[in-house]
């Protein structure tokens, strides 16, 4: 089907971003970021590695489903771009603009991600 290969496309545009993005941003807050205070930086630092975390997993899951197409690594996609926008980005954009209630999206953040990992222990019940 065109339309799953296009998801694949979404899923991966979307991982290599988001491993770019990883890279560059630690490498400029081990450098440039000695500034922040350290309430921030320590919140930056959490959200980053959550990033790369998630990044890494979305790359594994994205292929996988490039192979098999299953709807549990679809949902599981889904779950952990979502997660990464809203909690490390709810947290980035908290930092950088000041907008305390942008933090509230960090907890929902954090549910979508641990509901992407768990979504994977459904892929026993799939059938073959």
């Amino acid at each position: 089907m065109k339309s799953k290969h296009v998801f694949v496309k979404v899923f991966l545009v979307f991982t290599a971003l988001s491993g770019c993005f990883s890279v560059l941003f630690g490498a400029w807050l081990a450098h440039a970021g000695q500034h922040i205070n350290e309430i921030d930086k320590v919140r930056l630092i959490t959200a980053h590695q959550y990033q790369v975390i998630h990044t890494l997993a979305l790359l594994v899951v994205g292929l996988a489903y490039r192979n098999s197409q299953s709807r549990t690594l679809f949902i599981s996609a889904i779950l952990f771009i979502l997660g990464i926008i809203l909690f490390s980005g709810s947290l980035y954009l908290k930092t950088y603009t000041g907008m305390l209630s942008l933090g509230g999206f960090a907890p929902l953040g954090g549910i979508t991600l641990a509901l992407g990992w768990l979504s994977l222990a459904f892929l026993g019940k799939e059938k073959s």
